[in-house]
């Protein structure tokens, strides 16, 4: 019996790790970003900016664009947060540019509020925003867009850069943009 209970529980954890793209529970360490269909991974130049799919929706094309002019702006804490214009970004100011910048996004969000508040749960096939009280980044068409350096073998500098390693999703929420 206590076989049966346990093969049933199973059972039914499985769905729900399937329907959030494989992450764990907060605080895991299971990787909640999955590879990228074909044709619809970014390119990452030498220099550091991206181009995007030649198939890639408009808001996806208008996202990488804005992630582009803002990488070598250097991290500034609250930057982005009082306009979407600044001299510098945060993590959160910075992911919402970009998504501003795309048409889904009228304010600027903090790092929490972009993890439970904007969009839907889950993984999206072109974006994807992840957040936690302390922390957010995004994942564009396959890459990563982050003030962050979790990963890298090499430092590209403070503030926003496009980035190929992918952290694991560990006490993030996952959002994405419902059709993106």
């Amino acid at each position: 019996m206590a076989g049966l209970l346990l093969m049933t529980s199973l059972a039914g954890a499985v769905p729900a790790t399937a329907q959030t793209g494989g992450a764990g529970p907060p605080g895991s360490t299971t990787t909640a970003t999955t590879p990228a269909p074909a044709g619809t991974t970014a390119a990452l130049n030498p220099a550091g900016s991206a181009t995007a799919p030649a198939g890639a929706p408009k808001p996806v094309r208008k996202a990488i664009n804005a992630a582009n002019r803002i990488r070598t702006r250097p991290y500034i804490w609250g930057g982005g947060h009082r306009s979407f214009k600044s001299r510098g970004y945060d993590c959160s100011g910075a992911v919402s540019y970009v998504l501003h910048a795309a048409g889904l996004l009228r304010r600027p969000m903090v790092s929490g509020a972009l993890g439970t508040r904007w969009g839907a749960p889950g993984i999206g096939q072109w974006i994807t925003v992840y957040g936690s009280p302390s922390h957010a980044y995004m994942v564009v068409a396959g890459l990563r867009f982050d003030t962050s350096q979790a990963g890298d073998s090499l430092s590209q500098g403070s503030g926003p850069r496009w980035r190929t390693t992918l952290p694991t999703a560990g006490g993030y929420s996952s959002r994405f943009s419902p059709g993106l």
